[in-house]
């Protein structure tokens, strides 16, 4: 399992804001995972070329913005909060 991030995977807030990708990884490890942290670093919103990392999570989400799971069958999905409730409902001791 890869979980693609931005700069980072920390829970603090920043300027009043949980950081997603943070919380996503957190979930996971509560969860009783250990994914492999990707650093895609960059913004979304910039051309792909300039963000050679991120072209992977475009083709497996369809869009560039993270955190982005990739499972080991290659399937997977992005947006914070599907991570996290996937996380809950999915634990590795049910796995």
């Amino acid at each position: 399992m890869k979980l693609y991030v931005c700069y980072g995977a920390w829970t603090r807030k920043v300027l009043g804001h949980k950081h997603s990708c943070g919380e996503a990884h957190q979930a996971l490890l509560e969860a009783g995972y250990d994914p492999e942290v990707v650093k895609v670093y960059g913004y979304g919103g910039l051309p792909l070329s300039l963000q050679p990392k991120r072209r992977q999570v475009k083709a497996l989400t369809g869009r560039t913005w993270v955190p982005a799971i990739e499972f080991d069958d290659g399937t997977g999905f992005d947006e914070s909060a599907k991570i996290i409730e996937w996380a809950k409902q999915n634990p590795a001791a049910a796995s």
